[in-house]
């Protein structure tokens, strides 16, 4: 991709940065994003943050879209696609506001999504870039879920939790009316393939969280590994969000 294609599917990119309560780390997350996507349009969606995470949003130059309660990541990144779709938007690129997505990394996303035979394209951090690093026992959760997905969809996926991910306007079109609304990362990949999106991964660095704790740790992790995995034996893909 020359750097003119690059910087014309920048100008036509909306990026989506859900965020709760990362009121020490957006501002830098904004302000990287504008220095390595230069041209997109940073919309950073407040899920209903208690701190300052939309006043340093804003003044680091993102348009925050605020939510009134706190709807959790799949209701918050479906706010950002259809803000995505109303604003015409040709693609979309999801970046966590905790600081682990570099968007330095981002151009691999978009110039796989521009080779044109791509839907969606996730960032993993297991195919051979950086030395990220995951706890066993979520490691372990990881890799049972990569397999359930690839057996759902039929194709081999590897980091089935990443956030990190370049949407072209079909995709943001179907996850602008259906998403899932717990835990997304995974079983959004299956409901782009029954749509029959074209799904596919290219290899990302991703840092370690900056500031404050996942949502999923402890018991949360127990129901989250039991939820998705129930959902995906029995097919049933999260619901259809208003």
């Amino acid at each position: 991709m020359t750097p003119e294609q690059l910087a014309d599917a920048l100008s036509r990119t909306c990026v989506v940065v859900p965020a709760f309560n990362e009121g020490r780390s957006i501002a830098a997350v904004v302000r990287s994003v504008h220095e390595h996507l230069p041209g997109a349009t940073v919309a950073v969606v407040d899920d209903g943050s208690s701190d300052d995470t939309a006043d340093r949003a804003r003044e680091a130059g993102a348009l925050v879209l605020s939510l009134s309660q706190n709807l959790g990541i799949g209701g918050a990144v479906q706010t950002g696609y259809k803000f995505a779709l109303r604003r015409g938007h040709s693609y979309a690129l999801q970046i966590d506001g905790d600081g682990q997505h570099d968007p330095s990394e981002a151009h691999h996303l978009i110039e796989r999504l521009m080779d044109g035979d791509a839907d969606l394209v996730i960032g993993s951090r297991w195919l051979g870039r950086g030395n990220y690093v995951a706890p066993r026992n979520r490691r372990f959760g990881m890799k049972l879920l990569e397999a359930l997905v690839s057996w759902r969809a039929g194709s081999r996926f590897t980091d089935t939790t990443s956030g990190f991910r370049a949407l072209n306007r079909r995709a943001i079109e179907l996850f602008a009316v259906h998403y899932p609304s717990d835990y997304p990362e995974v079983e959004s990949i299956v409901l782009a393939h029954h749509a029959g999106l074209n799904v596919t991964e290219v290899p990302v660095k991703m840092n370690a969280r900056e500031h404050g704790t996942s949502s999923i740790t402890g018991l949360s992790t127990v129901y989250f590994m039991v939820r998705v995995t129930i959902g995906l034996l029995i097919g049933v893909m999260g619901g259809e969000n208003s």
